[in-house]
């Protein structure tokens, strides 16, 4: 063949790919989303006009590209989509670079958003983007999510809001290297379950939340592994439910516990807000009786404001059977009760702590609380003094970095 003919060839591909490249698609309907959907490509942008949608968002297999990932978004931001499944919201299985923008998600009896690797652990979902959504009313009991993430990695969940939900507002099953930030956790509403704000487990890895708001948002808010069947861990069985995780700059108001250590390994918590939680600050236990998991333990607690009164005992951490409490570290918190000067009793002594530091913090029943104390001692601590962690680009890879614990 002739070097002219060849060039057009090349160039008719070239047009061909970048056509398919920049296609987009405006829909009004879910019969029209679902004909959309059927015909994503990588650089396909779905947008989605403002309404009511009685159907989902199904996508299996599907794949963007790291500089072309596939969109879909509500029109307007200031008046998003609604979608009423009566199943689940949206579910992606084995996908990846792919965002969700500006949708809204509610009354779903199963998982509001399910993100799997479609029972293929040797092939995870990755490089997913969720932010500006929002979930609520889910369940309102039973294991159902507002968003369940498994077997996926490399996500980011930014600036979302859960209200409202049966098992967890955010559920973690083997996932590995996510972030999650800017959310809104908001639980309390009349009959819905509320178990657990954020739960991260079976094999879960270098996840990092970050200036979130966790308000009534369950039993145990943050939930820093659990029990999770043997055949649900991802990428396989180690020796930990979750390893390597950082909660930092977040605030927490209310709830039975705040954060809770079980079967978990190597976390950092630290710059957060504990504010009047109903019965303890933290939990540490060991729920699985398999003995090739390692005793919960290997925690560093430092730098957070906490803020107890008369419903939490005078032990603020409840330590259960079978775990290692002497291998957490707690450095540097400032802890307040209106009741009592007294220092608390802690799972093992505190370096440089700060005691009876009143932040003067007035709830408004709504959004992050602030300090108005003139005390510079509150500059060090609590998440007016926390930098964010910040990923390279929206589909970088996250890689968040694991945990580094003092020596004791």
């Amino acid at each position: 063949m002739r070097p002219y003919f060849l060039a057009v060839i090349l160039l008719l591909a070239l047009s061909f790919h970048a056509g398919a490249a920049s296609q987009s698609f405006t829909v009004s309907s879910h019969a029209e989303l679902k004909k959309a959907l059927a015909q994503v490509v990588p650089g396909t942008t779905i947008e989605v006009a403002p309404g009511m949608y009685a159907g989902g968002i199904y996508l299996d297999n599907v794949h963007g590209a790291v500089e072309a990932p596939i969109v879909i978004t509500g029109v307007d931001p200031n008046n998003p989509p609604v979608f009423t499944s009566r199943g689940e919201g949206a579910k992606l299985s084995g996908c990846s670079y792919i965002r969700l923008s500006h949708l809204v998600f509610q009354g779903t009896s199963q998982n509001g958003i399910n993100i799997d690797d479609g029972g293929k652990a040797e092939s995870p979902s990755h490089h997913l983007l969720l932010e500006h959504l929002e979930v609520r009313n889910i369940g309102p009991k039973g294991n159902a999510d507002a968003l369940k993430i498994s077997g996926t990695r490399h996500f980011v969940v930014r600036d979302c809001r859960f209200e409202n939900w049966g098992g967890s507002a955010i559920d973690l099953v083997g996932c590995q290297n996510g972030l999650i930030e800017g959310c809104q956790l908001l639980g309390g509403g009349e009959g819905y379950r509320n178990a657990n704000g954020i739960q991260i487990k079976g094999g879960s890895r270098f996840i990092l939340v970050q200036n979130s708001l966790f308000r009534n948002a369950g039993e145990r808010i943050v939930n820093l592994g659990g029990m999770t069947g043997l055949q649900y861990f991802r990428p396989k069985v180690e020796d930990f439910e979750a390893k390597d995780i950082t909660l930092a700059g977040n605030t927490f108001i209310g709830g039975e516990a705040q954060v809770a250590w079980v079967t978990a390994q190597n976390s950092h918590v630290h710059h957060n807000l504990f504010f009047l939680p109903t019965k303890w600050i933290g939990r540490i236990l060991q729920e699985t009786q398999d003995q090739r998991f390692k005793p919960s333990g290997k925690g560093l607690f430092e730098n957070n404001m906490v803020v107890m009164d008369a419903r939490v005992g005078s032990v603020p951490f409840n330590v259960g059977r079978g775990t290692d409490p002497d291998s957490f570290v707690f450095r540097g918190n400032a802890w307040f009760r209106p009741d009592s000067s007294r220092k608390p009793t802690l799972p093992t002594a505190e370096s440089d702590g700060i005691y009876d530091l009143d932040p003067m913090i007035l709830d408004l029943g709504k959004g992050p609380l602030a300090a108005n104390t003139a005390d510079p001692r509150i500059r060090q601590v609590g998440p007016w003094d926390y930098r964010p962690w910040k990923p390279a680009g929206d589909f970088a890879d996250v890689a968040v970095p694991p945990v580094v614990l003092p020596q004791r």
